[in-house]
């Protein structure tokens, strides 16, 4: 079960909890998320909502991620019957034969801008070639009976089925209202799963934890990697297409510093989340503050898009730009941070750096 999610407000020295109250309906719940998907994460473009499948039945509302991944996600404002995992199945099962044409299409009947448009303004490139080679399924509800729990759990460990619960709460103080939100399954672990069941298929699963970040130069020359060794950090900015892929960087996460066209120079782990530069502290101090070999990065302080964004690392192990490793057959990416799934690379990577793993 999630966690259970409680709310008080503090008025001065009056502490008032807020109370827990069911929403009214299902289409408030969709309405909230068809205007705001990113609640539910920074990697969703909605495609559209009360999508008609080949059948006859509908959809609540339909999404994809920035590799091509489709999202059912089926609302219920209340408690959830278990006759929604199977409904959810049912959509899955002809949601996994859509082509790129047919996405496209239920797309633009929707929108009043073409796919690709939409896909290059969210995630700042253009839609891969081949799109729902994956899919998954989000049941969004405010609770869970224990016979759906138990079923879901069993489809997830035993199959690897890509299957979620994310669970909202709505409060309310006076004209105020506020939403909370919390996953059954974690969702780094729901992918985790889906990309072991999909290495059967010739491709390589993803442990979950490793990821690469790249660590790049200023338009001068001028690398941050000395900066991020001294204050524990990697950084990525510039635009969202840069920074947006280090929001999956979570605590306990583990990342691989990757200097281009150089090689491997580091390994840590994550401490802390992504936030804009000018809120990152070393301590109780500014980064703004302290000196930097790379000054760059104190760039655009008050544009969210264009602004560097970091992510607090603690350095296990880091070598110069000069020393560092790279060797023919290790992967890289142009993201400014991706899952680690090729697994010659960690290898190769575990016994340079000599983790205990």
């Amino acid at each position: 079960m999630p966690v259970e999610v409680g709310i008080w407000k503090v008025d001065g020295s009056e502490i008032k909890k807020v109370e827990y109250t069911v929403i009214e309906n299902e289409r408030k719940l969709e309405d909230i998320l068809f205007k705001d998907i990113s609640i539910l994460g920074d990697d969703y473009l909605l495609l559209g909502r009360q999508i008609y499948t080949s059948y006859g039945k509908i959809i609540d509302l339909l999404s994809i991620d920035s590799a091509g991944k489709i999202t059912i996600l089926e609302l219920k404002k209340d408690k959830t019957p278990r006759e929604v995992v199977a409904q959810s199945l049912d959509y899955a099962s002809w949601v996994q034969d859509l082509s790129y044409d047919e996405i496209k299409g239920i797309f633009e009947e929707k929108n009043d801008k073409s796919f690709e448009e939409a896909f290059e303004e969210k995630f700042g490139n253009p839609p891969p070639e081949k799109i729902n080679e994956d899919h998954d399924m989000l049941i969004v509800c405010s609770a869970l009976d224990n016979e759906t729990e138990r079923i879901l759990n069993y489809l997830s460990d035993n199959y690897n089925v890509p299957i979620n619960v994310v669970f909202f709460r709505f409060f309310k103080d006076g004209d105020s209202e506020f939403l909370s939100r919390s996953w059954l399954i974690s969702p780094d672990e729901v992918e985790e799963k889906a990309s072991k069941a999909k290495s059967q298929n010739k491709s390589e699963a993803w442990n979950g934890k490793d990821f690469v970040v790249n660590v790049d130069a200023t338009e001068d020359g001028i690398s941050s990697w000395e900066d991020c060794i001294k204050y524990g950090f990697i950084s990525a900015g510039g635009g969202k297409w840069y920074s947006r892929s280090l929001n999956v960087l979570q605590p306990g996460k583990r990342v691989f510093a990757m200097i281009p066209k150089k090689g491997y120079v580091g390994v840590g782990t994550v401490t802390a989340t992504s936030i804009p530069i000018k809120d990152f502290k070393v301590g109780d101090q500014s980064i703004l503050e302290l000196p930097m070999n790379c000054e760059g990065l104190k760039r655009e302080l008050d544009d969210l898009e264009l602004t560097e964004y970091m992510v607090a690392v603690d350095w296990q192990k880091t070598k110069k730009i000069e020393d560092a490793f790279w060797m023919k057959g290790l992967r890289a990416n142009q993201n400014s941070a991706f899952k680690l799934r090729n697994k010659f690379t960690l290898e190769k990577l575990i016994e340079h750096f000599q983790l205990e793993d």
